[in-house]
């Protein structure tokens, strides 16, 4: 039934300025960018900006967490803060070699990156 997961969209109160932010830390253009809705293709996965709707701000709840995989967690957490991520959990060893960390978007968006070399993706045939 489930094909796996395929997208996290993040709301944004000024797309724009999101999509320059996440070109910056993804090292990318999106591969759909409308006023309505900008999407990156990131290892296969998507990552959508949807403008935030006046009428219904979005609640940024810490329920959700999405991670990221990175080879080098140490660079990928120093680059986001430099970039302006907000740390939410330092890099911490959750058991064996993997590694994990949290941070905030600028709109508050909460994300992680982890570090799991145990981890790769089935190959296409």
């Amino acid at each position: 039934m489930f094909q796996g997961l395929r997208s996290l969209i993040f709301q944004v109160p000024d797309l724009q300025a999101a999509s320059q932010w996440y070109q910056e830390i993804l090292s990318q253009t999106p591969y759909f960018d409308q006023p309505f809705y900008i999407g990156f293709n990131v290892g296969g996965y998507e990552l959508g900006l949807l403008p935030e709707s006046p009428d219904r701000p979005p609640q940024r709840g810490d329920s959700v967490s999405c991670y990221w995989g990175v080879a080098d967690i140490q660079a990928a957490y120093a680059r986001l803060i430099a970039l302006g991520a907000q740390p939410e959990r330092k890099i911490e060893n959750v058991g064996g070699e993997i590694e994990l960390a949290s941070l905030r978007d600028p709109w508050g968006n909460l994300f992680g990156i982890i570090y799991n070399p145990h981890f790769s993706l089935p190959t296409e045939n």
